[in-house]
Order: C-alpha cells, then structure tokens, then sequence
C-alpha cells in the first residue's frame, strides 16, 4: 500500500506510475473521498470540541441552579449529529482503504520503461548452452522414458494443469529441495521455517495478493481461508503487526511449501508438460530489512538465487523486468531464466523483488531505528530459489542423453543416493 500522505502530494507521479504498470485504478477518486474524509474528521473534531465545552459550562451552571435544559437540548442534536458523522466516517475510510487497495506499488527509477515483456532487459546471461548431437527432447518425453513424469494419470485424479513425479522424479525433485534447503541455510544465511499452507485474507491482502490476485486463488469461503500460492504470504507475514528493534534486523528466512495457483486466464502457450500448472513446489527466500539497505539486499537475494542455478550447472540469464511486466506489488525486479533446450524456450525459475514498503504498511510492520525513536516501515524482499518443476525441467533436458537417459548435477548425486544417471525404464 502507498503512503496516502505520498499519493496526495504527488498524484501525477502516482498516475504515471500506474499507467506504467498497465493497472487500472482511479487516483482522482481517491483523493476526492480522503478529501471527504478529512472534512468529515475536521467537521466531528469541531463538534466535539463544542460538545466538551458546552459540557463544562453545563456543569457549572447546574452548581449556580441554573436552567440547563435548552443546552441539554443543544447538546443532545450534537451528539446525533456526531453519531452521524463517526459513522459516515467509518464508512468513508473503508471506502477509502479499498481503493487504496487497487493501487499498485511504484516502479524504481532504474526499472525500464514499456508497454509489453519485450521492454524488458536482459542484463547478463551464465553459462553456455549445450551443442546437442541430436536432436533434444522435450522434458514430457524425457520424463516418461525414464519413467519418471505421468502427465495423464495427474490429469486423471484432478485434471488439466496437474502431474504427478514418479521413481526417480520424485527423489529428483527431493533432492533439488534438500539441496536449496541445505544451501540456503549453511551457505547464505537463512533461518529455515516451515510455516502453514492455509492463509487468512488478511494475510494474503498484506502480501498483495488480493485483491489484484484474487481469481488466481484457491480459497476455502466456509473456512475464511486460502491456498498460499507462494510461502512468501506465511512468511512475510510473520511478524505482521510488531515493531522490531534494530539488533533483530536484518531478518532472512527460507521455506519450502507447495503452492496453489489457479493461472486464470494463462493457459494456451504454454500446455505442453508441466511448465506452468496449478500445484508446485518452491523453495522461497524473504527478506525483512532496513529501508536503506533493501536494493544492496535485493542483489544479494539474486545472487543467492544464481548460486543455485551456478552450482546446478544450467544455462540461465538474469533479467530486469519493465514496468508493464513487473507484477502490482513489486518496486524492482528480476526473472532468472533457465534455457530449456528441448523446448527451445527459456523458462523463468525465480523472481527476486524488493517491493519497498508496500506489503509492510498493508501489514503494519515497522522498527524503530535506535530506542525511543519513531516507528518506521521496514522493506520487504523475496525470490523464489527455486521453483521445482521449471528447475527439473532444466536438468531432464540440458542433461539428457542420445539413448534417452539423463545424467545428473555433481550436487545432486549426494542426495540421490550417489545415483549418477537416471536411466530408461
């Protein structure tokens, strides 16, 4: 949520900036109804006041004997004319916090410009591509000649975009969670924590995820609660609602979880295997910091994302994401993408955002930067390292083999019980 305080002060930069992101959200309602808001505070402040002091002469008129009863009289329309405004007021403010809502996060200065994904830049690329001396395959074949993905027997239990990993699919993917897990945790600093996978909607509006995301969520009305699409809702939502202290920063968590995506409206390019479908899972990094830190910290995020991709030995690229690709809650940032040989495609795996103060007004997380101070909005950052199916579709086709088997990352082996190569059923 942006600062109101911001949004009236510089409502064309807020305008830009949404249409920037290609979003659709009214500025000049907003600041019409927190207008209303602040004359319906100023007109109930006034009355009050007039009550208190009328209330005082009352009460010293009722001592001398006077007759008080045209004042009581006064006093009484007052006070139903407060009663009235506290609740026009009450209904203003909601008003005003749902369209507050709508209103996605400012790009950075340094976030390109666009109107589409193609305005997005491509800042660096790692690794080179395999010279095939066949013709590689896509990771739907390869996983079913190692017995290792059933495309139709997910379909079958609960139908289009599911799966089910099987043998040596299932352990791959395992491993690849140990492995993040273990690297996380022992090699970039962060404290592990397994969180649940049902969310309140006030979780999942601190986050950002509804009410922009709404249709994209799997939620349980009876229960008032969500499927997380990304354990980044749990997790950054810990400590929703306190103020930390400074030597309780910076605060860095990984968690693995399965997440729950409908994708409306995704479908039709991408169909084939199990590049995007509506159950997942992720390994994912957040980052609660300092405001002054956050864009030296989102580098650090990415580079602990590439670690991933560097030690996996895949062929990816880094790249910064424009304004019309860049998701509502986001202020900056970046996809890594994996090249999927058999596809032909490259195929994003991460994305590693610092999204300010956005989520963390939504969820009133402050700090205060030395005692006694002030309470101030911390920066909130995440990144996905990494998403499982994407990362297996990596390893299946960048190292498969001519007579169909796929050899395996040195890293993995430890954890694939010094399997070496998957071969054909």
């Amino acid at each position: 949520m942006l600062d109101l305080k911001y949004i009236r002060e510089n409502p064309q930069v807020v305008k830009d900036a949404v249409r920037a992101k290609g979003e659709d959200c009214d500025i000049d309602a907003i600041l019409k109804i927190d207008k209303k808001r602040r004359e319906l505070i100023s007109e109930k402040e006034s009355l009050e006041a007039k009550k208190n002091r009328v209330s005082k002469k009352i009460s010293i008129a009722k001592k001398q004997g006077q007759d008080v009863s045209s004042l009581i009289a006064d006093m009484r329309l007052v006070s139903e004319k407060i009663a009235v405004l506290t609740s026009s007021l009450r209904d203003t403010e909601q008003k005003l916090n749902d369209e507050l809502l709508t209103v996605p996060n400012l790009p950075q200065s340094d976030v390109p410009v666009g109107v589409d994904e193609t305005a997005n830049k491509i800042v660096r690329y790692h690794g080179d591509r395999r010279d095939f001396d066949f013709k590689p395959r896509p990771h739907w074949e390869i996983g079913e000649i190692i017995g290792a993905l059933d495309i139709p027997r997910g379909v079958k239990i609960s139908g289009s975009g599911f799966y089910t990993l099987t043998g040596p699919g299932a352990m791959l993917e395992r491993a690849l969670i140990n492995f993040m897990l273990e690297m996380h945790t022992v090699e970039h600093g962060y404290k592990e924590v397994m969180v649940p996978y049902l969310a309140g909607k006030k979780a999942m509006i601190s986050t950002g995820q509804i009410p922009k995301l709404a249709e994209d969520m799997y939620d349980l009305p009876d229960d008032g609660l969500y499927l997380i699409p990304t354990a980044e809702v749990p997790v950054t939502n810990l400590h929703a609602g306190e103020i930390l202290s400074l030597e309780q920063l910076p605060k860095y968590y990984c968690a693995f979880s399965p997440c729950f995506r409908r994708e409306a409206g995704s479908y039709g390019k991408e169909v084939r295997g199990i590049t995007r479908v509506h159950q997942f899972h992720k390994v994912e990094m957040v980052k609660i910091v300092e405001p002054e830190t956050s864009n030296e910290e989102l580098e650090k995020l990415l580079a602990d994302a590439e670690d991933i991709l560097r030690k996996l030995d895949l062929p990816y690229r880094v790249v910064l994401l424009s304004t019309a690709d860049l998701s509502f809650a986001a202020a900056k940032c970046y996809d890594l993408e994996v090249y999927a040989p058999g596809m032909d495609s490259w195929l994003e795996v991460s994305s590693c955002s610092n999204y300010g103060s956005f989520q963390t007004r939504r969820m009133n997380l402050r700090y205060r930067p030395q005692k006694g101070a002030k309470p101030v909005y911390l920066h909130t950052l995440n990144g996905s390292g990494l998403a499982l199916p994407r990362t297996v579709i990596g390893i299946l086709e960048n190292y498969q083999q001519a007579d169909g088997s796929v050899t395996l990352p040195d890293v993995l082996k430890p954890y694939m019980r010094g399997t070496e190569k998957i071969e054909p059923i």
